[in-house]
């Protein structure tokens, strides 16, 4: 295992900057933000840990990529925030989710309120859902895995096409697998970040999918016809579990982080960090690194404190009652996935209540 360790003057610059005019910006923080924020100086820190790699095909060590500290977002003409009429997320699901209409429901509620406290102060709305035979999608089954899987290219012109004039940024959200062009294996999604959308699978998530028990696999050859979509018709998607739950939350909002214009983080532990592989996925934490939260912070201007607040109420409270009052849906939110997470929101609100 190898540690990307920054050193206090590094992860400094990276977080405050030299220059005058942000460092001014930064002074705007309470005493207790900026205490929070400054743990990531600390090399016996618990908050704020640095990167650990464990492999050749970690995603830093396979795609070098320039780092960007605050500064450099700051001043990047590609950096995007929300603007009056145009500040709502939109979330477009595509096919079916879990083992049921009501499993559905609940799922992607419980993807928009996590939505919503992650990026505070911004709405979150979800399309009607859509078939893959209304997209039109190309298909085919994977040589491999022997499981279907639907081209993400045909994806984003939809969505282009669908985007309403108020969104910030519109994602489709998919269980069923993806590929960009006939020569890739497959791909966890893909994004046109200059036109604010993207396309996500959360189908590899199901812990059997690498295994001969995925239920998704195809026994028999099939031969598909280019417009017959029967084949999707009751096609398996995973069980909703806790830990496909997590998984799916830092997905959605590494993917949405970088319509922000947001890299991939190469500072501390931070779910804006690549992966390569679900292993990796699996290892980043599911909240912002101090440097990365400044960046958000900078593009939604939300206050650090409630957002750790909507956060945790997320984790410890039930879904809107009146949703599901409305849908006669009864929530059992699995969390036993998020408990340390939950241990560390209650130490960062220690931080800054103190």
């Amino acid at each position: 295992m190898e540690t990307i360790r920054h050193n206090e003057e590094t992860l400094r610059t990276a977080l405050i900057s030299n220059h005058k005019d942000v460092i001014e910006l930064y002074e705007k923080f309470s005493p207790r933000v900026k205490r929070l924020l400054e743990e990531a100086f600390r090399p016996d820190g618990t908050l704020f840990k640095p990167i650990e790699l464990y492999s050749k095909s970690d995603w830093i060590l396979s795609h070098p990529e320039p780092k960007q500290d605050f500064y450099t977002f700051y001043s990047s003409p590609q950096r995007k925030a929300p603007i009056l009429r145009k500040n709502i997320i939109y979330i477009q699901t595509i096919g079916s989710f879990g083992d049921s209409e009501a499993t559905t429901e609940m799922y992607i509620q419980w993807l928009k309120e996590y939505c919503e406290a992650f990026f505070y102060g911004l709405m979150v709305k979800f399309l009607d859902p859509v078939s893959v035979s209304q997209i039109g999608c190309v298909f085919r089954i994977n040589t491999y895995s022997h499981n279907l899987q639907i081209r993400s290219g045909n994806i984003l012109k939809y969505l282009k096409k669908k985007k309403p004039k108020d969104a910030f940024c519109i994602v489709g959200i998919t269980m069923i697998d993806l590929y960009p062009e006939d020569s890739w294996n497959f791909v966890f999604g893909q994004a046109s970040l200059t036109e604010g959308m993207g396309v996500f699978s959360f189908a590899r998530y199901d812990d059997d999918f690498y295994t001969m028990n995925y239920k998704g696999r195809l026994t028999k050859k099939k031969h598909l016809a280019p417009d017959d979509y029967s084949v999707f018709d009751g096609y398996y998607t995973p069980p909703i579990t806790s830990k496909l739950l997590l998984r799916s939350c830092k997905t959605l909002t590494h993917e949405i982080g970088h319509v922000f214009g947001m890299h991939h983080c190469q500072w501390l532990q931070c779910v804006m960090q690549g992966s390569n592989h679900l292993e990796e996925s699996d290892r980043r934490p599911i909240d912002l690194c101090p440097i990365c939260l400044r960046k958000m912070q900078c593009a939604i201007n939300f206050d650090i404190k409630e957002r750790y607040k909507a956060l945790l109420r997320w984790i410890e409270e039930d879904s809107d009652p009146e949703f599901l009052a409305r849908k006669m849906l009864i929530s059992l939110k699995p969390m036993e996935a998020f408990k340390e997470w939950k241990e560390w929101l209650l130490q960062c609100l220690r931080f800054l209540e103190e």
